[in-house]
């Protein structure tokens, strides 16, 4: 049977994230997680399809990509296939010709998982490694200290604290209280919470956001943030703890996240938090 690559509808995103979920393991390297899923579902459910992309073949979803951004895909594969070379020649072909609807010309990186063939073939094809990122993970078979400061779980009363911290831990962001509830009225939220650390005068000072992927599974920390104005206290430690914590009661094997590694103090925070780095890992990048 021929590999065919759609884009989902609305209605066809429960397969994908129920795929999504199974691929995850303990040893898999890092990938794309249903909670890099539910996250982008802030933006609905109509967008959220609009930017996966996925390949099948006699019905069996074999990768799944999510457009991040633009320029930026998100890239895994049933873990059976991260070798399989039809698999990873049809992926190559697809994201190397914009006319195939994946990527635009012009700049652009893909992650994969590492030891995937798709980068190999990418390589030959002219793109290049691009910065590192560093993959770090923490064990949740033991109970996890706890955090020193109080933690609120948010709830739909919540959701504007959750997005006001969300914006003022990262530039840039669009994060809103309706964003909030966008997001959580996704399938992938019913495995989700989202923390916010409070000080000891009760300000917000840091958020996180975490996802189940199911009991026996590693869970994934996106995003995590800090209160500008609040930095430097340990409060990223804290809600980091208080994350992992959470991650183990939804019954989670291990907790992971991902950073850039040129973001020592964020590295050095979850490490402070008990998690382990691993490898680095670097995208594809196609020049501009």
């Amino acid at each position: 049977m021929a590999i065919v690559l759609t884009v989902p509808d609305a209605e066809g995103l429960g397969a994908i994230v129920a795929a999504l979920r199974a691929w995850q393991h303990e040893g898999a390297p890092m990938q794309l997680h249903p909670g890099d899923i539910g996250w982008f579902w802030r933006f609905g459910a109509a967008a959220t399809a609009a930017a996966l992309r996925v390949w099948r073949r006699d019905g069996r979803v074999l990768a799944v990509g999510l457009l991040d951004q633009p320029d930026l895909l998100r890239l895994t594969m049933a873990p059976d296939l991260y070798r399989d070379a039809a698999l990873a020649r049809r992926l190559a072909r697809d994201l190397g010709e914009p006319e195939r609807g994946v990527l635009a010309a012009g700049r652009a990186n893909v992650e994969t998982p590492a030891g995937a063939l798709v980068p190999e073939l990418l390589a030959e094809l002219g793109w290049k490694a691009d910065e590192p990122w560093t993959p770090l993970t923490r064990d949740l078979a033991e109970p996890v200290p706890g955090p020193g400061v109080r933690i609120e779980v948010t709830g739909p009363r919540q959701a504007h604290v959750r997005a006001a911290v969300q914006r003022a831990s990262f530039d840039g962001s669009t994060f809103t209280g309706d964003r909030w509830h966008a997001m959580a009225a996704g399938a992938p939220y019913a495995d989700a919470r989202c923390l916010v650390a409070h000080d000891d005068r009760g300000a917000a000072v840091a958020a996180v956001t975490v996802w189940s992927a199911g009991p026996g599974r590693p869970g994934l920390l996106e995003p995590m943030g800090v209160h500008r104005d609040h930095r430097g206290r340990g409060h990223g430690t804290a809600i980091t703890l208080a994350a992992a914590a959470a991650l183990r009661e939804l019954g989670s094997s291990s907790a992971l996240v991902c950073t850039p590694s040129v973001n020592t103090g964020a590295v050095a925070t979850y490490r402070s938090a008990g998690f382990r780095p691993l490898p680095e890992v670097r995208d594809s990048c196609r020049p501009g």
